[in-house]
């Protein structure tokens, strides 16, 4: 069965799981467009920004009640140097989910929730050369509560016509 939802501001009925994602970490943004050229090196899965903040990209996944596929979204997780060198070490190593988990913290602005940036994570790499999954801190932050509990499908209506509809 294909996952379908009613869209809460077209009132259409939507096929498939949505997913959404930001370009670039939240502190790129805060560098002068004019200065990122020379100050910030970024790619699909990285970014440096003056070689002293390093960030990988990552799926933070939120279960939806009733169905095995989550929803994703394509977050930022800022790392230390450390951890971000040894991400880099087995960036191309299809069998990375063995190495323990990074700690790093949100670089993401998700606008439905209470500040995102600056949540604790896990950064969990996994095998087959997907993307890191992002693990937060089990806080009482609600993105946090969703990430746990799941969301109804009235809910990610509601996610989905925010970000395709009123952004």
């Amino acid at each position: 069965m294909q996952f379908k939802f009613k869209c809460h501001s077209c009132n259409k009925t939507h096929t498939g799981m949505p997913s959404f994602g930001a370009d670039a970490p939240f502190s790129y943004y805060q560098v002068a467009e004019a200065e990122r050229e020379h100050r910030c090196e970024i790619g699909s899965d990285c970014c440096v920004i003056d070689n002293t903040q390093f960030f990988v990209r990552g799926s933070l996944e939120i279960p939806v009640h009733g169905w095995q596929k989550p929803y994703t979204w394509g977050v930022w997780v800022s790392l230390s140097e450390s951890s971000f060198r040894k991400w880099e070490d087995n960036f191309d190593n299809p069998l990375r989910s063995h190495f323990e988990p990074f700690f790093g913290w949100l670089n993401t602005q998700l606008d439905l929730y209470p500040n995102t940036v600056s949540l604790k994570t896990n950064v969990h790499q996994r095998d087959g050369l997907i993307r890191p999954y992002i693990e937060l801190e089990p806080t009482d932050h609600p993105l946090a509560v969703e990430q746990r509990e799941g969301v109804s499908v009235d809910r990610l209506a509601q996610i989905y016509a925010h970000y395709m509809h009123e952004s």
